[in-house]
């Protein structure tokens, strides 16, 4: 199993970034993973990066399908390739029905198919082949102009069995955020080996963004727990996501305990966090990625750096 790191903070100045890039040059973990940004755009920054000399595989997971069009997407990953000289790991999702309708006026009808249409537009795009798509939700009929690139992959941002069909059918990768192991290896993964086969494709691999910290004194589980993943517990979305895998979650610090106890955030030593992590491989993730935006938040840049050189050093 491979495994990378998720920047865990909210960047206002593109030097913020250089210490967690740099651990993706200095230790094992593979690719320097963002998730949607609102500050500094995600693409701008790993650019950013690049023009300092710090040129890493990057990943952009979940970007929201509302803010971009298609080609802007296949455009901006492609662009990140060329300007870094590494490959690009880019997933798409719909977002929350209330974001939906704040950027579109109203939401998606069906979400399946408006990702469907998205993914499948921008991975033909980046895959250099003229498009004519008249869809639902895209329409294009366009080609990216030709350019040697480094590897640029499209993925789909999944919590959910039908949402696993599609990425197993048509992307290049699933990414799946807060969901826990065993709800990977018994339903999420199942879905899409299913429809991978059905479309006689090989399985899409998968990569899973994992809640993480490690224990220390002075350090409350759920304080570490809630500031890194509750802000997903109030969504609609997410908690029908952990309701499906078997978590019971009211959006409170003691939804921490049963999110703990399935594996869906690990605390604990080095030692505990390297056999939690395990439990993804054997679940039939193919990456993992590090999230300690708990850290961050309660101690800080510089302890969230730390925490994840100790994490690396030992896998």
């Amino acid at each position: 199993m491979r495994y990378s790191l998720l920047l865990p903070i909210a960047v206002s100045r593109p030097e913020q970034a250089v210490p967690f890039a740099n651990l993706v040059r200095w230790t094992r973990a593979q690719r320097f993973w963002q998730g949607q940004t609102y500050t500094i755009d995600n693409h701008h920054l790993v650019s950013w990066l690049a023009g300092i000399g710090i040129r890493v595989p990057t990943g952009f997971g979940v970007n929201l399908t509302p803010l971009r069009s298609p080609y802007h997407a296949a455009t901006e990953a492609r662009s990140t390739a060329l300007a870094t000289g590494c490959s690009v790991l880019a997933a798409y999702g719909p977002g929350a029905t209330s974001y939906q309708r704040a950027l579109l006026g109203r939401p998606y009808k069906s979400p399946l198919t408006a990702t469907r249409e998205y993914v499948t537009t921008v991975r033909a795009l980046v895959r250099g082949e003229s498009v004519k798509a008249e869809g639902a939700y895209c329409h294009t009929a366009a080609r990216l102009v030709p350019a040697q690139s480094p590897p640029v992959k499209i993925g789909v941002g999944v919590l959910r069995p039908k949402m696993a069909a599609v990425a197993g059918q048509i992307a290049d990768a699933a990414v799946t955020w807060l969901c826990p192991p065993a709800y990977l290896r018994d339903v999420l993964i199942p879905h899409m080996h299913k429809s991978s086969a059905e479309a006689a494709r090989d399985p899409v691999p998968v990569t899973a963004v994992v809640p993480c910290a490690l224990a220390k004194d002075g350090r409350d589980m759920r304080d570490m727990a809630f500031a890194t993943v509750g802000q997903h517990l109030q969504a609609v979305h997410y908690q029908a996501t952990l309701r499906h895998a078997g978590v019971e979650v009211t959006g409170r610090r003691t939804d921490a305990d049963q999110l703990l106890g399935k594996d869906g955030f690990l605390y604990g030593t080095p030692s505990d966090i390297r056999d939690g992590l395990g439990r993804y491989a054997d679940a039939g993730v193919d990456e993992v990625v590090l999230n300690v935006m708990g850290v961050a938040a309660i101690k800080g840049a510089r302890a969230a750096v730390k925490e994840l050189e100790e994490i690396l050093h030992v896998l």
